[in-house]
């Protein structure tokens, strides 16, 4: 029996673990899915290994079994070590983690059997959104207990972002989610048309806003501190970049429906408050980057903070990208084409599954026991690897968007396009091999990480890892 005096690093390890394997699933059907971009009849004639099933189960695996298991994992450590107290709510803990298990295993089950509701990162149907609200609520009562019991005064920043990210979450889960249940596998959306996309964007948007934003801010803010041995560059910036972000970025989601039935104003308002986020953004990468402020030496030898480093290249990146891609002429050019691909998984690849192995790697040894992971030339290898498979995959979808773009806009003197859509296609293909090989080294990369998380997890002991809370001070 544990003792009351120690952390709850069991529900962290558990979740810490799970992210590696979960990353490796997802980016595995992420790699096959590519394949099948490049080589159409790859699984001709299989309906549960097709295009149509299998890209929901990527995203979901992606998003919400790797990302949410880094976010649990790092959100229940962080939550702890600077409240200075044991994780509120007993069992409860351990709950979100089977119940969050349970929940990526249905869906790994349902989506390749064709069971969706058909919305982009809400394709689970009826049965399975009423358990996902039911774990994420019982996520809440823990992370704001532990807040609430706190021994310590101050609420560090990277608790707010976290905060932010499970209250949202909560909101935008339950009301895009309303439906009208027909049978157990089957339900309909509570909304109608246009203002089911309305809602669904809303979610969609927010869900790279707060699930893919917020909450791997919340990580950054402690992750890069600590390995860097710094405090955060600017503290008043920080609290700055919190209010702003969170205030703002509800209000972007119009901006995937440009040129479609919604209103007009509702789009430009999309697309303004896209363009105001760019502020608060990169306040929040600078931040971040300036944190080395007299310890860039460190990012010689350290491939942790490489990671954590370099993710925050990519924030900044991607974050410059998504306020452009907003503007109504830009998107014009962008919008059904690979570039807006190529974009997401520079957010994807490049912040979120960087910062999350960066993390990772900070978490693994302090949870078993031991100083530092097995290999760090293999930390090393991977942070490469990693690095030049996310710049050959948005690079390819970025000269192949802009080129879909460009060919399916032009016109002749007579008004008549100049190309077929099929030769878009066509010209399209080279973009898909070199897409296949970013994907590929990329998941390389989480088969190293596996490797040597496997070999410090065996040369620990969870025990050695309990560390005593400190008894608070006398006042």
């Amino acid at each position: 029996m544990e003792s009351q005096t120690t952390y709850n690093y069991k529900v962290v390890r558990q979740f810490a673990i799970m992210t590696v394997v979960w990353g490796i699933v997802g980016m595995l059907v992420g790699v096959i899915i590519a394949a099948q971009l490049a080589l159409p009849t790859l699984t001709d004639g299989i309906s549960w290994l097709s295009y149509g099933r299998l890209r929901p189960l990527h995203t979901n695996a992606v998003i919400f079994a790797f990302g949410g298991s880094a976010l649990f994992a790092t959100s229940y450590y962080v939550v702890q070590r600077t409240c200075q107290t044991r994780l509120f709510g007993g069992p409860l803990a351990a709950f979100t983690f089977w119940g969050w298990m349970l929940i990526i295993v249905l869906a790994a089950v349902t989506l390749p059997l064709g069971i969706t509701s058909g919305k982009e990162y809400a394709e689970l149907e009826w049965p399975i959104d009423l358990l996902i609200a039911v774990v994420w609520v019982a996520y809440a009562i823990v992370f704001f207990g532990t807040i609430a019991t706190r021994k310590v005064k101050h609420i560090y920043v990277a608790n707010w972002f976290y905060g932010a990210f499970i209250l949202t979450i909560a909101v935008l889960h339950i009301v895009n989610s309303a439906f009208v249940p027909v049978s157990l596998t089957k339900g309909y959306s509570f909304y109608p048309g246009a203002i089911d996309a309305m809602v669904q964007w809303w979610y969609g948007h927010n869900a790279v806003g707060f699930f893919l934003t917020a909450g791997f801010l919340g990580m950054m803010y402690y992750f890069v501190p600590k390995q860097a041995g710094r405090p955060v560059y600017s503290y008043r910036l920080s609290v700055v970049h919190f209010w702003a972000l969170i205030s703002t970025y509800m209000w972007a989601g119009p901006h995937h429906l440009h040129y479609t039935a919604l209103p007009d104003w509702a789009q430009s308002m999309g697309m303004i408050f896209s363009l105001i986020l760019l502020a608060p953004s990169w306040g929040g990468m600078i931040n971040g980057i300036m944190t080395l402020s007299g310890a860039w030496h460190k990012l010689r030898t350290d491939p942790i903070l490489k990671f954590l480093i370099v993710s925050l290249s990519f924030y900044g990146m991607s974050t410059f990208e998504g306020p452009m891609m907003s503007i109504k002429t830009v998107n014009a050019l962008s919008h059904y084409t690979d570039w807006t691909v190529g974009h997401v998984h520079s957010g994807a690849l490049g912040w979120v599954a960087m910062v999350s192995i960066g993390a990772i790697y900070f978490l693994i040894p302090k949870l078993f026991g031991k100083s530092e992971m097995y290999s760090n030339k293999l930390i090393e290898v991977h942070f490469w690897i990693s690095t030049i498979g996310v710049v050959l995959y948005i690079a390819a979808m970025w000269i192949a968007g802009v080129m879909q773009g460009l060919m399916w806009r032009a016109v002749n003197a007579d008004g008549t396009l100049t190309y077929s859509f099929i030769e878009s296609v066509e010209r399209t293909y080279p973009f898909y091999y070199v897409r296949l090989l970013g994907g590929a080294l990329f998941l390389t990369g989480m088969f190293i990480m596996a490797y040597n998380v496997w070999k410090t997890a065996a040369a620990g002991n969870a025990k050695d890892a309990d560390d005593a809370i400190p008894a608070p001070a006398a006042h």
